[in-house]
Parts: C-alpha cells; structure tokens; sequence
C-alpha cells in the first residue's frame, strides 16, 4: 500500500511540475540512478547495475527529446551533442568494466544540473520560456563530445 502511495505523488509530481523542474527531475535521477549502477556493480549484482544504467539512460534520452533546435538554437545542438556523449560514455563504461567512466557522466551531469538551477532559480516568478541561454560549456567536453558524433 505505501508503494503505492509513493508512486502515485511521483506521477502526480511529474504530471504536475513546470518544465524546469522536470528537467531538474531528470539530472537528479540519471544521477541517482547512476551511483545506484556503481553500488550494485560493486555488489556484483549486474542485473539491478543494468537496469540503473537502463534509467539512466532513460533519463538522458528524455532530455535529449525535450530539446527545441528551433528556440535553442547552439545551446540545443551543443547539448544534443554531450547528451549523446554521455549516452555512449555509459554504454562504454558498462561494455569496459569502466567505474571511471560512470563518474565521468556523473560530474557532467552534476554540471548541467548546476547551471540550470541557477537558470532557474534567475527566472523565478518570470513568465517566459526558459532557455539555457546562461549556460558555459567547458570546450574541451564540446569538442570531446562533438568528436565522438562523428564516430
């Protein structure tokens, strides 16, 4: 019965919730759901570390899917990119055994996070639709990232 209870007030909270904090919802739990994934392959129970990089990925895929070219313009392309970067990077890091590479994507993502909590948080109370206009990406993780599109 508690379960739920707690299911159905997620759901209510992702049906209800603006798209700011939906987008927050999702950085929270790819990051979640990755330090779930390090904890079971430390456990050595892959089929639980599987099904968190599942979501993780999941995740990721909804903000890549919730990205508008047309008003996004750069920043959306730039996001597509490292998106995708971090999509493979966890593909990578699960075929290669590779913990590092789970960290990896959890730093970005702890950046994104960030930078759009400010974003957020400036357009308290404003009307208009949010754009990530305020957000600076590291070169480097771009060109890595673009880099890896083209593979």
């Amino acid at each position: 019965m508690h379960s739920n209870s707690i299911r159905a007030y997620r759901k209510t909270t992702v049906i209800t919730a603006d798209p700011g904090k939906l987008v927050i919802m999702c950085y929270e739990g790819a990051i979640d759901q990755l330090k779930i994934a390090k904890m079971k392959y430390r456990e050595k129970n892959y089929e639980a570390k599987f099904k968190a990089l599942t979501k993780a990925t999941n995740f990721i895929d909804e903000l890549l899917y919730s990205l508008d070219f047309e008003k996004g313009g750069d920043i959306s392309r730039h996001l597509q990119a490292i998106y995708n970067y971090m999509t493979l990077r966890i593909i990578q890091a699960d075929v290669n055994r590779d913990i590092d590479g789970i960290d990896e994507v959890i730093g970005i993502l702890t950046e994104l996070l960030s930078a759009w909590k400010e974003i957020i948080a400036g357009q308290t109370g404003q009307s208009r639709k949010m754009q990530p206009e305020s957000i600076e990406f590291n070169e480097e993780r771009t060109q890595q990232a673009s880099s890896h599109m083209r593979m």
